[in-house]
């Protein structure tokens, strides 16, 4: 076995010794680390606020977008699992044990869900035969009924990312990570308390999970710039209330 040079043994330790050492005030020297932007969108080196401001606005530059996981308001938990568009959505919404879905076009809103669910509506039992004929059918949610603003915020692009984006508190970044094998930048609010949103270090720079804080709920986004198709409900397979809903 031909004998390694001393010199070079010495060399190769120096290098090591060297890349140990760190620059006061500053990340180790170059050439010593991987970078952990190198590649990326670039928005990891950005300050926080800058950040959250990068990724609303690539946010609000495609129409389509995927939203789910666990949103708390008011006192209740709501699952979702809804695809959004700026004249539309639609998607399925689980609360309190019950799963019904949502459609929304234009202006136009309706619930679609099982006899149960109707029957229930109320938090009682209700007229089981007028459930019976709503089950299965899109019910058109009157605009001026409470059902209507509640279940329609579900639905809108705009308003629901703008509000959600936001984090509250002191921002801060909070390093790099990983989601669903995409880099993200991960920054928070209050340390935490406020939320913390991963944003995509690939491509342009996306939203793909929220933890919202106060325990109020994660959420995770994809398919953003995937489009999809709402359309009307069959007339055979709707039914139209007039200006409230049964038990609303």
């Amino acid at each position: 076995m031909t004998a390694i040079p001393q010199s070079r043994i010495r060399r190769a330790a120096l290098l090591g010794a060297s890349c140990a050492l760190v620059v006061t005030g500053t990340a180790a020297l170059a050439g010593c680390a991987e970078d952990p932007d190198a590649g990326t969108n670039g928005v990891g080196k950005l300050a926080a606020g800058t950040i959250q401001s990068r990724t609303k606005t690539a946010a609000g530059s495609v129409d389509a977008v995927r939203l789910s996981g666990t949103v708390v308001a008011s006192g209740h938990s709501y699952r979702l699992d809804m695809r959004l568009k700026p004249d539309g959505g639609t998607g399925s919404v689980t609360s309190q044990g019950a799963t019904f879905h949502v459609l929304r076009i234009g202006e136009q809103l309706y619930l679609k869900a099982d006899a149960e669910f109707w029957s229930q509506a109320d938090g009682k039992d209700g007229d089981r035969a007028a459930a019976d004929k709503l089950d299965g059918k899109y019910v058109k949610v009157p605009q001026g009924d409470p059902a209507y603003r509640k279940f329609s915020g579900f639905t809108d692009k705009s308003v629901l990312l703008d509000s959600l984006l936001s984090l509250h508190g002191k921002l801060a970044v909070d390093g790099h990570h990983e989601q669903s094998g995409t880099r993200v930048i991960r920054i928070t609010g209050d340390n935490g308390t406020g939320g913390t949103l991963d944003v995509s270090l690939e491509g342009k720079p996306y939203p793909l999970r929220l933890v919202r804080g106060g325990g109020a709920g994660t959420l995770s986004f994809s398919d953003w710039g995937k489009d999809f198709t709402v359309s009307q409900p069959a007339k055979n397979d709707t039914v139209d209330y007039g200006r409230q809903l049964p038990a609303s």
